[in-house]
């Protein structure tokens, strides 16, 4: 079957879609990515994705209204891309844009509640395509008892799992989110989590400094001095500790970290900030590969077997980033490559990912990872859109 996948992250820049074809063999998913485009946002709509991701107080309207328009969005950059590569598809997998989850309780009208919200028309996508769509994959994950994130480590374990070698898998979206893979592991092996932010804050601050949407190359990063007292006081904040499983998003990381962030650089100047971020997402990771995944990789492995870390998303892009994490790993006996030196584009693997979910869900087998998530149980993801 050949299905697009189609992401839109935290970073709320816009629209990855990948199309792959998925066969079946004794049981497993085959997965060959056919091709991948990406879509940037509107300064208007992306603008509105983020007044709704950071919590504002919107009119129920408009709400619905960005519903509608990311659907349209959606839509457009599939048929964009499957005409672009002249291929026929036959399912699509949506995960649609966060705009709000909290994944652990809090009181709401008198009993714990938990939540997660995913905005953008399904039956849009649907009605234009013409064929089935697979949305909305996180709620039957969270109603089993589970954090619904991170939901990648599926297409970690079926595309990267190895016999002889650890592999770690790094995606550096707004969010960085981790996914350890033992040396012939089995799925029930594996640890997945967020580390913290990736690029979130450092897209913020280019933002708010300069009026770009990221430090491209890492050119503004790589010509500054990072404030070490600062990375050393936000790495006490109790997330980095605090054990899997966990998730996070912008309701940690958003604008009101940010604000605290430029108030703890002072008087620094900006490319000083933008070096400070990116140290901070490098060690956030580096710590939690050391807390975490060492004990976890030893306990199926002999640490002293091969560790590969191979790093995704926006972020691999960026030189100055890709250093720290080479820089803070090295001592731990880690090698770290950017994923398509594995065969997959940097930015694709995460619509890969819900490409792959969709079609589990049109199987109907399960998509989570519990060892990831926390959930009770394996549950099948996601809600389906007939044409």
């Amino acid at each position: 079957m050949v299905v697009a996948g189609v992401m839109s992250g935290t970073s709320a820049d816009g629209v990855d879609v990948a199309v792959v074809r998925i066969t079946e063999t004794a049981g497993t998913p085959r997965i060959k990515v056919v091709g991948h485009e990406s879509f940037a946002y509107s300064k208007g709509v992306r603008a509105a994705v983020l007044r709704a991701m950071e919590g504002e107080a919107l009119p129920v309207a408009e709400l619905a209204r960005l519903n509608w328009r990311l659907g349209e969005i959606y839509a457009d950059a599939v048929e964009a891309t499957i005409a672009k590569l002249g291929m026929k598809i036959g399912l699509v997998g949506m995960h649609g844009q966060t705009i709000y989850h909290q994944a652990v309780t809090a009181p709401y009208l008198g009993k714990p509640t938990r939540a997660t919200w995913q905005t953008g028309e399904a039956a849009v996508v649907a009605e234009r395509m013409r064929v089935p769509v697979v949305s909305d994959f996180r709620p039957a994950d969270m109603a089993a008892g589970g954090q619904a994130a991170p939901l990648v480590p599926m297409l970690d374990f079926c595309l990267f799992r190895h016999a002889t070698k650890n592999r770690v898998l790094l995606n550096l979206g707004g969010i960085a989110n981790v996914t350890a893979i033992p040396a012939g592991a089995a799925l029930e092996d594996l640890l997945a989590f967020d580390t913290g932010p990736a690029n979130m804050v450092i897209d913020a601050l280019m933002q708010r400094f300069y009026g770009r949407r990221f430090d491209k190359g890492g050119r503004v990063g790589a010509r500054a001095t990072v404030l070490g007292d600062v990375v050393a006081e936000l790495m006490k904040d109790k997330y980095f500790a605090a054990a899997p499983p966990k998730s996070c998003g912008r309701e940690e990381y958003g604008a009101a970290f940010v604000e605290r962030f430029v108030r703890m650089c002072g008087g620094a100047v900006n490319e000083d900030a933008v070096a400070t971020a990116a140290a901070l997402t490098a060690r956030s990771v580096v710590e939690a590969y050391g807390r975490f995944c060492w004990t976890h990789l030893g306990q199926k492995a002999p640490l002293a077997r091969a560790t590969e870390m191979i790093v995704s998303g926006g972020g691999a892009k960026n030189p100055l980033l890709m250093r720290m994490l080479r820089e803070g790993l090295e001592p731990l006996r880690v090698k770290v490559v950017e994923i398509g030196e594995r065969g997959v584009a940097a930015e694709a693997k995460e619509a890969v990912a819900f490409a792959l979910l969709a079609w589990l869900r049109w199987k109907g087998l399960p998509g989570n990872v519990p060892s990831a998530t926390g959930a009770r149980r394996a549950v099948v993801l996601g809600k389906v859109t007939l044409a």
